[in-house]
């Protein structure tokens, strides 16, 4: 199967067209105002407007409140939304949405236990640790921790370019990948030529 490609942090309405004239399936948009790459509700309205159909619109948060992810979804077409934080299920349910947990990995980290806990999830997201950090580290975790059972269930990020992106997916085999900084010229601002080398390791990975 073809791995799904996640590209996340957009900021401009370019950007986003970019990745997916380059065949990225879906693009992410950071609602947590500490990041570099955050937008606002403004800017995110018209980076989503000019999306094709058939392109996944991903918002991002990190322990945001409920009435904070209800002004995102009110006002952004967002299909999936993505938490990044210390959310518990519950703090994850009941937004309309479909929604993916993403999880930093620690080499003690129970990847079972925590895909039971987060059940209604459509899929974990694994980044890598930073004890300051709830992600964008531009870090690899050690993929071998993966149990080979969850691959179809997991996005991929962490450090993920062009260079690595090969034998990570033919390491791991996720369902998908997400990538941000390794396809920036600078936090937040993406380069094509980066984005269109990380796709052809993306395709040769799955030839």
């Amino acid at each position: 199967m073809r791995t799904r490609v996640k590209i996340c942090g957009i900021t401009r309405e370019q950007d986003a067209l970019d990745a997916i004239r380059l065949g990225a399936d879906a693009i992410g948009l950071v609602f947590y105002p500490p990041s570099p790459r955050a937008v606002t509700i403004e800017q995110a309205a018209k980076i989503a407007s000019r999306l094709p159909p058939f392109v996944t619109v991903v918002a991002l948060f990190v322990d945001a409140s409920r009435d904070d992810i209800a002004a995102v979804l009110d006002q952004v077409r967002i299909d999936l939304i993505q938490f990044h934080g210390k959310e518990s299920p519950a703090d994850c349910r009941g937004h309309g949405r479909p929604w993916i947990k993403a999880v930093r990995m620690r080499e003690d980290t129970d990847l079972c236990a925590l895909r039971n806990e987060y059940a209604e999830a459509s899929a974990l997201l694994l980044d890598a640790y930073h004890p300051d950090k709830p992600g964008g580290t531009g870090t690899v975790f050690n993929w071998s921790t993966i149990p080979a059972t969850l691959a179809p269930e997991i996005v991929l990020a962490g450090g993920l370019t062009a260079e690595n992106i090969e034998s990570a997916i033919q390491q791991v085999r996720p369902y998908a990948v997400d990538v941000s900084g390794g396809v920036e010229q600078s936090k937040g601002i993406k380069d094509a030529s980066k984005t269109a080398a990380f796709m052809c390791g993306v395709e040769s990975a799955n030839q």
